[in-house]
């Protein structure tokens, strides 16, 4: 169960189970868990539980809110964590699970290349740019064979007339 540690200025420690969803730390009377000394806000600070983790919030307080010497705004709060809120000082502890088990042994995995390869029925074009779709014109196409037979009979026919022999005066 996780606990936020106070320790006031004389040394003595004062433990909350941080059983609820949220706490306010403050020195208001209304604060969930109230701290007496002037360096706290009234408002200073608030807890949020959400499953296994602690969050903390600064709610904008005056003297600001420190989480192992670095100054926080939100935070998710690990165990050993030491706070400052203001002048005060407290440690965020959490029971770590006994029964920890080691990690799993590394172990060779057997790799073979597929046998086939298929595309996905869902794979799709991931480029942003659309393929450009060329249409068919019959009558383009018949123009430009006819273009391409004029240039070779021009060809074939300047070959030939280099070919003929001049005639001789």
């Amino acid at each position: 169960m996780p606990k936020l540690t106070i320790r006031s200025e004389i040394g003595e420690s004062v433990s909350h189970d941080l059983v609820e969803e949220t706490y306010t730390i403050g020195r208001a009377p209304e604060s969930s868990i109230r701290l007496d000394d002037t360096s706290v806000s009234g408002r200073h600070a608030e807890l949020a539980m959400v499953a296994e983790n602690c969050y903390l919030k600064d709610l904008g307080s005056t003297n600001g809110t420190l989480v192992n010497g670095q100054p926080a705004k939100e935070v998710q709060l690990h165990a050993g964590d030491r706070i400052r809120f203001g002048k005060v000082e407290a440690c965020f502890e959490c029971e770590v699970a006994s029964a920890a088990q080691p990690l799993p042994r590394l172990e060779e995995a057997e790799a073979r290349p597929a046998e086939s390869s298929a595309r996905p029925a869902d794979f799709a074009n991931a480029s942003p740019f659309q393929s450009r779709k060329v249409k068919r014109d019959p009558a383009r196409t018949a123009v430009f064979a006819a273009a391409v037979l004029a240039f070779l009979a021009f060809l074939i026919s300047l070959v030939a007339l280099a070919l003929m022999k001049t005639p001789s005066f």
